[in-house]
C-alpha cells in the first residue's frame, strides 16, 4: 500500500491498482487531478477544507464508475447518483477493490461553543494499516500502524495531540492538516511530538506531492 500526500488533509492511498483518495477539499490544488484518477473519494465530514461539494458533484456526473462515502450531510449535499453516493457512520464497514475500510468515530472536535459541531467519521484501512480521523482526535479500538495526524486547525491543540498519539499507539505518524503551520512550525511541532518528543513515535513530515509506502 501507498500513500501520497496533497495539500493539507488530502490523501490518495493505492493497493493493488486501487486508488482511494480521502478528504480532497477546496485548500486542496490538484484535487481535480486525484478525483479524476481515484476510484472512490472518502469524506470525512463537510467542511469546505476536507469536501470540495461542486468539484466531487461533477466528477460524479462525469464518471459514472466512481463512488464517494461520506458523513450523512455529505451525501444529503451531493444526492444519491444511482447508489454511487453512501451515507456511512461509525461500525459500518465496506470494500473498494482490494482495500477494506472501517468507519470510527461520530463528532467534530469541538472549537468554540457558539460553532456548531458537525458530524465527523474516520476511516481505518485494510485492518489497521492506515487511519485518517478527518478533523478529531478519535481513538479507534484497533490496531492502527499509520496514524495520520491534524496539527494545524482552529480546533487543535499539541497537548491533546500528543495525548492522541499515546491513545492510539501507532508505529508511526504522518503529519496532515498541516497548511496553516509555517516550515518552522511543522518542525517543531513534528520535534515535540515526534519519536524524541512527548510520543516517543516518529513522526514524518511529507511534502505535497510525495508517495510514500506504508
Amino acid at each position: 500500500m501507498e500513500l501520497t500526500k496533497h495539500a493539507h488533509a488530502c490523501v490518495t492511498i493505492e493497493k493493488d491498482g486501487t486508488r482511494l483518495l480521502i478528504d480532497p477539499g477546496t485548500l486542496t490544488p490538484d484535487a481535480a487531478e486525484a478525483v479524476g484518477r481515484a476510484h472512490a473519494v472518502l469524506i470525512t465530514h463537510e467542511h469546505f477544507d476536507h469536501f470540495d461539494e461542486e468539484l466531487v458533484a461533477a466528477s460524479l456526473e462525469a464518471r459514472p464508475e466512481l463512488r464517494v462515502y461520506g458523513t450523512a450531510a455529505v451525501a444529503a449535499a451531493l444526492g444519491g447518483h444511482d447508489g454511487r453516493v453512501r451515507a456511512v457512520a461509525a461500525g459500518d464497514t465496506f470494500t473498494v477493490g482490494s482495500v477494506t475500510v472501517a468507519v470510527h468515530g461520530h463528532r467534530h472536535a469541538p472549537i468554540h461553543a457558539d460553532i456548531p459541531c458537525p458530524d465527523n467519521v474516520g476511516y481505518l484501512l485494510d485492518d489497521g494499516a492506515l487511519y485518517h480521523p478527518g478533523d478529531a482526535y478519535f481513538a479507534p479500538d484497533a490496531r492502527v500502524r499509520t496514524l495520520l495526524l491534524p496539527t494545524s486547525g482552529p480546533w487543535t491543540k499539541l497537548g491533546e495531540a500528543a495525548d492522541y498519539v499515546r491513545a492510539v499507539k501507532p508505529e508511526r505518524v504522518i503529519q496532515i492538516h498541516e497548511l496553516m503551520l509555517s516550515d518552522l512550525g511543522q518542525t517543531f511541532t513534528a520535534n515535540l511530538l515526534g519519536e524524541n518528543g512527548l510520543t516517543g513515535v516518529p513522526i514524518s513530515r511529507v511534502e505535497p506531492g510525495t508517495t510514500v509506502r506504508l
